[in-house]
């Protein structure tokens, strides 16, 4: 007999993509499981729920307009008319879970799951839980964390389960690529030292105006670079290609980069810290200062705290300061050691299907 899921999350992909790798890991380990996304009709799902291989279903779901209060009635409306459609799907077959990961498209969901006896549970991928996760963890069955330190901030129900498993990514390869391999393949098997420098999809703007004026000031002997700058940004820096710049719009997949890589730069965001300390590559994190509740700020300081990372305000971010970060490191083996060891005991490679293998049992399955 079939089960099916509801998951609820997005409006960005750090919310949406945990949510489909625990979907894909779920249906692994017992396809009779079916997994059904809810999200936003104006966020990221819009454009990947398409192609992602699940059935779905598009609401019209507004975030709190905290910048615009008077625009608030389309959040109260959406809402009205989401929790209307949630009913329609339940109709059609009642979840047996609900399966929330955070952001304006999880609220509601949450909310009707509570209102009508569907389990809920909650995947926080931030050192600082968001506004969705302190709302509804109380009524959660379990929380799954990406990061520890996030229990501290949460007061879940009596009887509720707390696990630090991680964020869900897609792990290194076994074997992995060999990094000697991998820099030929990125034609920088000259290069003593490679940095691999991404600021999300969309690239950072400030990150790249500071990488460019580190290459126009010279990058330290034999440095290679792979400079991902997001592809709205690509034209502009594309001329700086070089013999050891190697300079891309987007890096999809990334496997091979991250094996090329000593170390990285990259905003702090829940899923890219994931990634690096799975591939054990320190990086220096530079926090999007705009982030909602400042969350990118609590997840550097949160990995670097720990010893995986160097945290750099983007206040403090120059082409002198990130050459002086990225020199002290490469001359010194044993700090670089200790923090790719730090890195490897905050990696959780396999958070999708630590995740999804919980979830069977809640539901009364085994895999």
């Amino acid at each position: 007999m079939s089960t099916r899921v509801l998951f609820a999350g997005g409006g960005t992909g750090g919310h949406l993509y945990p949510g489909l790798a625990i979907a894909r890991a779920l249906v692994r380990l017992d396809p009779a499981v079916h997994p059904h996304f809810i999200g936003a009709q104006r966020g990221v799902e819009r454009d990947v729920l398409p192609t992602a291989g699940f059935p779905y279903t598009l609401l019209d779901l507004h975030p709190l307009y905290r910048q615009r209060p008077w625009q608030n009635w389309r959040t109260l409306a959406g809402a009205v008319s989401a929790w209307r459609g949630l009913g329609a799907l339940a109709r059609e077959q009642r979840p047996a879970a609900i399966v929330g990961t955070g952001g304006y498209a999880a609220g509601v969901a949450l909310a009707w799951g509570r209102g009508h006896g569907v389990p809920t549970v909650l995947h926080e991928p931030d050192s600082h839980p968001g506004l969705t996760t302190r709302a509804f963890a109380g009524g959660a069955r379990a929380l799954y964390l990406g990061f520890p330190e996030a229990a501290a901030r949460l007061s879940p129900a009596a009887g509720a389960t707390i696990h630090a498993f991680g964020c869900p990514i897609e792990p290194p390869p076994v074997p992995r690529l060999a990094q000697a391999e991998a820099r030929r393949a990125w034609g920088l098997q000259e290069a003593a030292f490679v940095v691999l420098v991404v600021g999300g999809s969309q690239g950072a703007r400030a990150i790249n105006e500071t990488v460019a004026a580190w290459v126009r000031r010279g990058l330290p002997t034999g440095l290679g670079l792979i400079w991902a700058t997001g592809r709205q940004q690509a034209a502009a820096y594309a001329e700086y290609e070089g013999p050891l710049v190697r300079v891309r719009p987007y890096l999809a997949p990334i496997a091979e980069a991250y094996a090329a890589a000593d170390m990285a730069v990259s905003r702090a965001g829940a899923m890219s810290i994931a990634e690096l300390c799975a591939w054990g590559i320190p990086p220096v994190l530079v926090p999007l200062p705009t982030a909602a509740q400042d969350h990118q700020t609590h997840n550097a300081r949160a990995t670097a705290e720990a010893g995986a990372a160097i945290h750099l305000p983007q206040s403090e971010l120059t082409a002198e300061q990130l050459d002086r970060a990225v020199c002290e490191l490469r001359d010194d083996p044993v700090r670089m050691h200790a923090m790719q060891r730090a890195a490897a005991r905050r990696a959780r490679p396999d958070a999708a299907n630590a995740i999804a293998r919980d979830l069977l049992r809640l539901l009364g399955r085994t895999a």
